[in-house]
């Protein structure tokens, strides 16, 4: 951890961090099984999915960019490859072409999963007194809920 002085005690500031590692490989591990199903959906919801998951995985890219920037805010490095993702994520990938209802169904779940690690996460930001990460997390943790709400409205 960087020496600084941000009103966060070091202690505090890896915990998050450390929390936020977990979050930032699930959102990314989460971005690309949802970039993946967009490029490989079939069937007849075709056109609706592939614009939704499109859409999702925008969303998505933007957001690890935010949470990999906390992470360096709070003097910690941020994780960056596929091994550390994997480390950290609780989101198994998805290998093989499935059907559209499946991939549906697997993005809920991975969106609800991205929900709990939130709620994990915010622990640690509100035990630390940290209302910057609070507020991002909080932030991540309603675009989950809503997105996960919405891919369960579509069975």
């Amino acid at each position: 951890m960087e020496s600084m002085n941000i009103g966060i005690d070091s202690q505090h500031r890896a915990s998050v961090a450390e929390s936020l590692k977990h979050l930032l490989a699930d959102s990314y591990t989460l971005y690309l099984q949802t970039h993946n199903f967009h490029w490989n959906v079939t069937g007849p919801r075709f056109r609706d999915l592939h614009l939704l998951f499109e859409e999702q995985y925008t969303e998505l890219a933007t957001a690890v960019d935010e949470i990999a920037e906390r992470i360096r805010t709070l003097g910690a490095p941020a994780p960056g490859t596929y091994r550390e993702f994997a480390q950290f994520s609780k989101i198994e990938e998805v290998e093989g072409t499935i059907a559209a209802e499946e991939m549906v169904r697997i993005l809920t779940a991975s969106h609800e999963q991205v929900v709990r690690t939130c709620r994990e996460a915010l622990a640690k930001a509100q035990e630390a007194d940290d209302e910057s990460s609070a507020a991002l997390i909080s932030d991540r943790m309603r675009e989950h809920e809503k997105t996960a709400w919405m891919l369960r409205s579509l069975a």
